[in-house]
Order: C-alpha cells, then structure tokens, then sequence
C-alpha cells in the first residue's frame, strides 16, 4: 500500500461492522489493530496521543479519522471509484447520475446510527454482560447502568424496533434491490445492514425480526450478507494484523493529506471562537465527552475538525473528527 491505512477495530463492535463493510465494499487493502474492547487504549491514547474513546478509528496515512461517519467520507473522498476502487454512492437506477449522497449520510448518521441503534442496545442481554464491560460502558455514558433495569424496558424497545422495521419493510416493498434503489448497494444498506445483522442473533429479536412479519426486510438482509461474503471470498478489502506500536511508527512515519483538504474556514471558527494553532479540546456531543481529544487546530470547515496530537511514537498526528455530533471548544473551556 502506498498510503497505510490502518483500523483499529475488536472483535463484537458492531460499529467496526460497518466499516469491515466498507472497506470491503470500496475493496482497500488495510492493516488491522485489535484493540480492547474497554479502557485502556495505549494503542491510541498513548502511542498517537488520541484519548477519544470509542471504536473503530482509522488512519490513512497521518491522518487519524474517529467515528464511522467521517471514516465513510474519508474513504470514499481518497479512493476514488474513478481510480478502481468501490463506492458506497452509487447512481439510483434511471436516476441520471443522481446518488443522493446527502441524504443517505444523514439516513446513516442520525437515523441509523443514533436512533436505531440506541434501540438495538436496549434489545442486548444486559445480564449476562461481565461487569467489567458495564463498568465501563457505565462510565462513558456518564451514568450506572442497570442490567435488571434494562431488561424490565425491553418488551417497549421492541415494540418501538417492530414500528421501524415496518418503516423499512415499506420503503422496501415496491421490490427494490437496494434502500435506495441504487445500482448497487450504498452508505444506507452497509449502515442498516451492520445494526440489524448484529441484533439477530440475540434473545427474543426472532420475535420481531422475522420473515413472517418482514420478508422483504429478511430478504434484504439476507442479500447484503451474502453480496459482502462474496467480496470477501474474492479477496477484496484484504487484511492482515499489525500491532499497535508498529501501527503508531507507519502513521507516524506516514505524510498527511496535503494540502490539508478540510483547510480552515474563518467564519467557522469566529462563529466558535476559535483561532488556527490555538489548542481545543474534542468530544462526542452525547455520550464520551469525558475523554476529550486534545491538541493544537490545524483544519475547520463544515464537515469537519482537524487537531494535531502527540504521542508517545509520534511526534504529530493529525486527528480528523465530524462536525455534526462533536463539539470544540479551547482547552479552557468546558466541553
């Protein structure tokens, strides 16, 4: 690979699912970092200076990505379908080159990502997760979780998951391939697809997730599962295993993306009171924002802020996070 790209991912994160599928999808060679699926990170927080606090991340090259989000944009901005690789937008079929790239990102990052899968959490065996996990998911979302608690309200979050997959099952039922009539599947179907495969298998969701209620749904689901095992067999999106210090040495060893694409907007930044070079603090706008990301800016636009770390391999690495559910602010102030 002439550029590294390097995921930092662990086995049961449903959102490193998603990306799985994208890299397949676009087939990128990639390195993959197994990290734990609790705090701590050194692979992250230590060697590259990154204290964010959820997975998966993803370098390309210097430049670090958090949340699947900005990861998907990323991946799709660098390997161009017009250099070889795959797209996750892809035309809508007689739609004259349309591919509705928008708003599939706001169907994958608000409806999907928020809040359908805030329900697919409320559906987990929460009893029969090691305390150690509770711990420490307890801490990132600020509050004790009860795995009794939890297990008295699921019989209401599966009745509100039964109401989205008839949503889905409708949009689906004129006898489309793909969510959104693409020419072949796209952001939507690998966003829907990672959060109803990762559910299936748990108890209770046969009940509702089902080809008797939902056979154009299962149907569906079936066919992404079997277009992404297809891919794999195929060799595409191929990846071997890398350590975290040696992942850390390649990124920091790596150039970033020059000239720096997101640039720095100056009405953005006066709007948040914000200055290139002064040193802010990064964090997720719900959940997590007791590990803020710090560092000096060095990119701000619309969609995106760039940060440059320093850890204890790297000397600078540049940390890209969404616009849309994060939050800056200095160093001095609270987030």
């Amino acid at each position: 690979m002439a550029v590294p790209v390097i995921f930092y991912r662990y086995d049961g994160s449903p959102f490193s699912k998603k990306v799985d599928s994208i890299l397949r999808l676009k087939n990128i060679p990639h390195a993959k970092v197994d990290v734990s699926s609790i705090l701590p990170r050194p692979e992250l927080s230590d060697f590259l200076g990154i204290a964010y606090r959820r997975i998966p991340v993803l370098a390309i090259g210097n430049d670090v990505y958090c949340d699947t989000s900005l990861i998907a944009s990323a991946l799709e901005r660098q390997f161009k379908a017009s250099d070889g690789y795959g797209t996750i937008f892809p035309d809508v079929k007689d739609g004259q080159g349309a591919n509705d790239a928008g708003i599939q990102k706001l169907f994958s990052m608000f409806y999907c990502d928020r809040a359908l899968f805030s329900l697919a959490t409320g559906s987990l065996p929460w009893h029969t997760l090691p305390a150690t996990f509770l711990d420490d998911r307890s801490t990132m979302i600020g509050t004790k979780i009860d795995p009794q608690a939890m297990l008295a309200q699921q019989p209401a979050v599966l009745s509100k998951l039964t109401s989205h997959l008839d949503l889905v099952e409708q949009q689906l039922s004129d006898g489309r391939e793909w969510l959104f009539n693409t020419i072949s599947p796209a952001l939507s179907d690998i966003s829907l697809h990672f959060i109803l495969s990762w559910i299936q298998p748990f108890p209770d969701i046969e009940g509702v997730l089902n080809g008797q209620k939902f056979p154009t749904t299962l149907a569906w689901l079936d066919r992404f599962t079997d277009f992404i095992i297809q891919k794999a067999d195929g060799g595409a999106g191929s990846s071997y295993p890398l350590d975290g210090r040696s992942a850390a040495e390649l990124i920091a060893s790596a150039d970033h993306e020059t000239p720096l694409e997101v640039g720095l907007d100056e009405v953005e930044a006066s709007r948040l009171n914000l200055t290139a070079g002064s040193t802010v603090g990064v964090a997720p706008d719900d959940y997590g924002q007791s590990h803020p990301t710090q560092g000096k800016l060095v990119g701000l636009n619309r969609e995106e802020i760039v940060i440059e770390t320093k850890g204890s391999v790297s000397e600078s690495v540049r940390v890209h996070f969404p616009r849309l559910g994060f939050v800056v602010a200095a160093r001095e102030t609270k987030l």
